[in-house]
């Protein structure tokens, strides 16, 4: 097995650089400086970690212009997208340090002999393994809410973004954060699992598919270590009998393409009832078919390059498969010739289960358009799905909107006539084989935390 991997350009398909593995003996050690780091880093006032935050989010908005060329370059980041992606890991630093304070508080309570305090203490060093498709955000949302917590943390980022994993490294040492507060280790999947079993290692958070997140969740069980884990989504986007069929085909087109299709909260399935079916599918073809692909650093592409080859060739056989089990083709679905990792914007019909249009996650720009008889079909088969991450809804009835999505939709979020990304101040995560555990909002700040109780007894003294 070779000991270096190599970042490449998927617009060009040109060699960026190439990156030397550290070996699992360099990573352990690094678990080692994380740990004791931790001594000295869990002593420090919350207060004192939050100017730190709040230091990160201004050097991030300094760096802007470097960390959109690295997004652009290394995975094809439409260069608008890559701009709005470093402006929200500012806001999360800026978010997560206006609460801290309150959130981490020690909060008294009495108890039937006496007084307690329940406290909220850092555990140690958080394993975070994270992929490559927001490779800014994925990382600041889960290390800045460690660190103001108290925690240290090592991360195994995707070797397809080992530049923005340096350059990430480098924010928080800029940002004055103690040197082995926050490191980015350059290593493979082989040896982020092996240091899972590492006795320095107190947590871990991982993003990625279900298959693998399974595995990561299953290696910390055996050592009774909590993760928390944000899993892949087929998430189902309904348009309902009375929805604005306009306002839905604007939302799904660009809930769809939404960085080149590669998001784990886009829309992918699009449950249509049978009144609004025909409508939808002229209007969403005809939008699908407008988008413009290209050079992912222009400002008016719409759709860059898939990341990788291998990512495009998996799509490209889900399609094949899909279409081999009765899905038709409304647009798109052919390999592009020329340079660049390109898929074009996609819609296949007659998508039913057993299909990987309809089990599994499309992670490109590929729609599955299903059709429903009636809104309670809809809702039936939105969440016929192993997935629960996000959806949407589409009615001009807000008031039953909110009811379906609050009482029938199972998953962690849903979004009602319109769609947005994670938001700082909300939470964000998903059920079933979408995982487990909550980040933003505040929520994230007490995953990895010792919420210790402390029993004050009264002393009852005869004077």
């Amino acid at each position: 097995m070779s000991n270096s991997k190599e970042t490449i350009n998927p617009f060009t398909e040109k060699t960026l650089k190439r990156y030397t593995l550290m070996t699992h003996q360099e990573a352990e050690v690094c678990v080692e400086k994380a740990n004791e780091c931790f001594e000295e880093w869990k002593l420090v006032s919350v207060a004192e970690r939050v100017k730190l935050a709040n230091a990160l989010a201004k050097i991030i908005e300094e760096n802007q212009d470097e960390l959109v060329q690295l997004m652009v370059d290394e995975m094809g980041k439409v260069q608008s997208q890559a701009k709005q992606e470093v402006a929200l890991c500012a806001e999360i630093c800026k978010y997560t340090a206006s609460t801290a304070e309150q959130a981490l508080a020690n909060e008294p309570r009495d108890y039937n002999q006496g007084r307690a305090i329940i406290t909220y203490q850092p555990i140690g060093v958080i394993l975070g393994i994270q992929p490559w498709n927001f490779p800014l955000y994925q990382v600041i949302r889960y290390s800045i809410t460690n660190l103001i917590a108290g925690n240290t943390t090592v991360m195994k980022h995707a070797s397809n973004v080992f530049g923005m994993a340096q350059k990430i490294h480098s924010l928080y040492e800029q940002a004055g954060f103690p040197k082995y507060a926050y490191q980015s280790l350059l290593v493979d999947g082989e040896t982020a699992s092996k240091l899972i079993s590492h006795d320095g290692i107190k947590g871990v958070t991982f993003t990625g598919s279900d298959n693998v997140g399974k595995m990561v969740a299953e290696e910390a069980a055996k050592r009774s270590k909590k993760t928390v884990l944000e899993l892949g989504s087929n998430d189902a986007y309904l348009v309902l009998d009375d929805a604005d069929i306009a306002l839905a085909i604007e939302t799904c087109v660009k809930a769809r393409i939404i960085n080149n299709g590669e998001t784990c909260v886009s829309a992918k399935r699009f449950i249509v009832t049978e009144k609004n079916y025909d409508e939808f599918k002229l209007g969403f073809k005809q939008a699908m078919m407008q988008i413009k692909m290209g050079d992912p650093r222009a400002e008016d592409t719409h759709l860059g390059p898939m990341a990788r080859k291998d990512l495009r060739e998996k799509l490209h056989d889900q399609v094949k498969k899909s279409i081999a089990a009765g899905a038709t083709i409304v647009c798109g679905c052919e390999m592009p010739d020329g340079k660049g990792f390109f898929y074009p914007p996609s819609i296949l019909e007659n998508v039913s289960p057993n299909m990987p249009a309809y089990d599994d996650e499309l992670f490109g720009p590929v729609a599955a358009l299903i059709k429903a008889k009636d809104d309670n079909d809809a809702m039936r088969i939105a969440n016929d799905s192993r997935y629960g991450l996000g959806g949407g809804i589409f009615s001009k009835n807000e008031e039953y909107a909110i009811e379906l999505a609050v009482k029938h939709f199972n998953t962690g979020m849903v979004n009602i006539n319109g769609y947005g990304l994670a938001q700082p101040n909300l939470p964000f995560g998903g059920v079933k084989n979408s995982g487990y555990g909550r980040e933003h909002g505040g929520f994230g700040l007490k995953e990895f935390v010792n919420i210790k109780s402390v029993m004050i007894a009264e002393i009852n003294s005869n004077t």
